[in-house]
């Protein structure tokens, strides 16, 4: 294990550190969260205005339990503090693992919190320009005179949320190739040799981070291809530089 300070800290001081990054994260979340939650209402409205206007006939959102509307308020809330928050978030992930690192893989923590930052918005915007409004028109096609759709307005945004989550998480995969080629963990002819099994363990990550729906997951595990190819070539350049 590198060392950073000139001694390795004690199993004491680990659970110090990560109660103080923990705790940092958090206050950093709340903060962004607290802001947004002043304007839940106009991020509602972008939930619920592009991923539904290419519909025939969009669905009626409602609520029927007095506090329906209050939880999806805070559930605005906190998303948008997670999202306004990431960077800071990852930092304190990051500064966590720092002490782990030797002094020149120390200088990649702010590059790499850069890119793993550009990815995961990158997949929560690939799931709200792309995703979303493929998978509503297909979800909500089957609408009928005499099969109207209602949707509560909670499940409506916790579906949302939840792919919206979901693409920014699995858009990380080149930056966890990159850092596992680094630590010598994996190579690209490793990646290459596992392509089979890769496309067995997408299809199953998908299903268990969408909805459970089969087009849901195909609009997922389609991009995870694609990544994981651009993740054998993250891999062999960090194999060259190392």
């Amino acid at each position: 294990m590198g060392e950073v300070t000139g001694r390795e800290m004690s199993f004491a001081e680990h659970l110090d550190e990560l109660r103080f990054r923990l705790l940092k994260s958090v206050i950093a979340v709340f903060v962004c969260g607290s802001a947004c939650y002043f304007f839940w209402k106009e991020i509602l409205s972008l939930f619920t205005g592009y991923p539904l206007s290419g519909l025939e006939h969009p669905p009626e959102l409602m609520y029927t339990n007095p506090t329906e509307a209050f939880m999806v308020s805070i559930k605005i809330a906190l998303f948008g503090g997670l999202f306004s928050a990431i960077p800071i978030v990852l930092y304190q992930v990051w500064r966590f693992i720092a002490p782990g690192l030797f002094h020149d893989e120390q200088r990649l923590i702010v590059p790499v919190v850069f890119f793993t930052t550009i990815f995961f918005v990158g997949g929560v915007l690939f799931c709200y320009f792309l995703v979303l409004p493929v998978a509503f028109n297909f979800l909500l096609e089957f609408s009928t005179v005499d099969l109207v759709a209602r949707l509560s307005i909670n499940i409506y945004i916790g579906f949302i949320v939840k792919l919206l989550l979901a693409f920014g998480l699995v858009f990380e995969m080149p930056i966890f190739s990159f850092i596992l080629t680094r630590l010598g963990i994996i190579t690209p002819g490793f990646l290459v040799r596992q392509y089979k099994y890769a496309i067995v363990i997408i299809f199953i990550i998908s299903a268990i981070l969408t909805p459970p729906d089969v087009f849901s997951q195909t609009l997922m595990a389609a991009p995870l291809l694609v990544l994981y190819g651009l993740s054998i070539g993250v891999s062999y350049c960090a194999r060259r530089k190392k």
